[in-house]
């Protein structure tokens, strides 16, 4: 029997985000957009210096050592920005990863269900296709890893490019999907990639970051000019220890606190209580946002794009090209990337919504999560991260890299081609949750009902009702035939089958 309260206890999939969220979403989008912009020029600067006459000045570069020896830090141009720079990606993503564990959309298990099976399914799922290419052609089962993350910065600057207006509902479905991601790579380079362990820098480096929880927390510390030199320290003893260093940023980014301050507190010379009545209604931003809303535009439009730069240039020779897709390694990073992520996030989001309440917002169809699953194959800066790890020796490297490249070359193009099918749609939905028609810069979507000021808006909140109205009718009767059925189940006609509503004489369900 149909489940007559799934429509209506279940938030549909893709569906608007609360105000609130869409205006963080955009902050943080537009930050990632133009940052993915920079990163797509990187990636080509890369790419042209790799491959031209001044390839031996890019090696060179790449290569040169720097640091302090005597602490174990003379690394070279390209382990400086895989291992230092890109620290500032990973510690902005642990704050989005705090913020959507304690007030997003992870903090609910039924709300999170979903997108989080499609990101776990859209990296198992890749994995795999990687394992069974290399068990069949005899490759390294090293690399199984590659292609399981998804590049929200790549994916959102090839958006930006092909100008396709995503409404927020499937932008907040696609940046959670990344968050997971990212909370999973964070997991495999921790568990898979840490050396041999150096206990006495680890437990210098869990001190440090018990100094820094202590610091921000118990004695509401402010100042810029203590966390760096104590996130500085941190660092170098997490790289010293074996650890992955990058996995210190995740961890501080963690320890930030990520709700509102309470009323009273102070931050650079305002109270939490002038935030709260000085702003448009919402809460003041926490600390977190505070300092997330500072570094995330120098993570999108420095970090990532300084660490493509000396890790994305790669040969793209005839041979080099062959080797890609005649090697096991490279070829299983392509399929995981391109066939795998669609496979892995379609079908995890299909099965979710199918053995759930949840629903698929009734202004979208599952083109949409095909073009989605699709876009999920561009996986750019933690795959090449991954390549980097998980492989010995210069030459499968580089075509592993070269495979990270192709495939989320192949699912950039397939996807834009989908998504850009369905511009029309996505612009009108766009055009809905952005128009002002009272000129107030506030969305109409966000204010009350108003047939006067606001005729566009209540006219399709009429329709919306309309709609849900007939829907629930609709279920209404399934309902009821269901309970008829239900009910008498030995009622058949002469020819052995059940008999209709009508058969009762009165339209009663279930005689008895």
């Amino acid at each position: 029997m149909p489940d007559s309260s799934r429509s209506r206890t279940a938030a549909p999939l893709f569906s608007r985000p609360p105000a609130q969220e869409r205006r963080r979403l955009t902050e943080a989008l537009r930050t990632e957009t133009v940052g993915g912009m920079v990163l797509l020029a990187a990636a080509v600067v890369a790419l042209i210096w790799a491959n031209t006459p001044l390839s031996a000045s890019y090696e060179a570069v790449r290569s040169f050592h720097f640091g302090i020896p005597a602490l174990g830090l003379d690394l070279s141009v390209e382990h400086w920005a895989s291992d230092g720079v890109l620290t500032l990606f990973f510690f902005v993503a642990g704050i989005e990863l705090k913020r959507e564990l304690v007030t997003g959309e992870l903090r609910n298990p039924s709300a999170a269900a979903l997108p989080v099976v499609a990101a776990l399914s859209g990296m198992v799922v890749p994995a795999a296709f990687y394992l069974a290419t290399n068990l069949a052609g005899g490759g390294r089962l090293s690399g199984w890893a590659v292609p399981m993350a998804t590049d929200i910065a790549f994916a959102l600057g090839v958006l930006a490019v092909i100008g396709t207006h995503l409404p927020a509902g499937i932008r907040a479905f696609l940046l959670t999907l990344a968050i997971v991601d990212d909370l999973g790579a964070i997991v495999v380079i921790a568990l898979f990639f840490t050396s041999t362990l150096n206990w006495a820098a680890l437990a210098g480096a869990l001190a440090g970051l018990v100094l820094f929880r202590m610091l921000h927390v118990r004695w509401r510390v402010r100042g810029w000019y203590v966390y760096v030199p104590l996130a500085l320290v941190i660092w170098g003893l997490m790289y010293n220890s074996g650890v992955h260093a990058t996995i210190s940023g995740v961890a501080m980014g963690m320890l930030l606190s990520v709700r509102p301050r309470e009323r009273g507190r102070t931050s650079g010379g305002a109270t939490a209580g002038d935030a709260e009545t000085s702003g448009d209604g919402s809460p003041p931003p926490s600390p977190a946002d505070e300092v997330e809303h500072r570094l995330r535009p120098l993570s999108a439009g420095f970090a990532v794009p300084f660490f493509a730069l000396f890790a994305a240039g790669v040969a793209v020779s005839g041979s080099a090209l062959a080797d890609v897709f005649r090697d096991p390694e490279p070829l299983g990073v392509v399929l995981g990337l391109f066939l795998g992520k669609l496979v892995g996030v379609f079908g995890g989001t299909y099965l979710a919504a199918r053995f759930t309440k949840a629903r698929l917002d009734p202004a979208l169809s599952w083109s949409d999560v095909f073009g989605i699953s699709m876009l999920a194959g561009i996986g750019f800066t933690v795959s090449l991260l991954i390549a980097e790890l998980a492989f010995e020796g210069e030459a499968v490297t580089e075509h592993v890299k070269a495979a990270v490249l192709i495939g989320s070359l192949l699912a950039a193009l397939a996807a834009c081609v989908l998504l850009k099918m369905r511009d029309a749609k996505y612009r009108a939905l766009w055009e809905e949750e952005t128009r002002d028609e009272d000129k107030d810069t506030v969305p109409d979507i966000d204010q009350p009902e108003d047939s006067v000021r606001r005729p566009a808006e209540a006219a399709r909140r009429a329709a919306e009702r309309a709609r849900e109205a007939a829907e629930r009718e609709r279920e209404a009767a399934e309902v009821q035939g269901g309970g008829a059925e239900d009910r008498a189940p030995g009622r058949r006609d002469s020819d052995g089958k059940h008999g209709k509503h009508g058969d009762y004489g009165d339209g009663s369900h279930g005689a008895g």
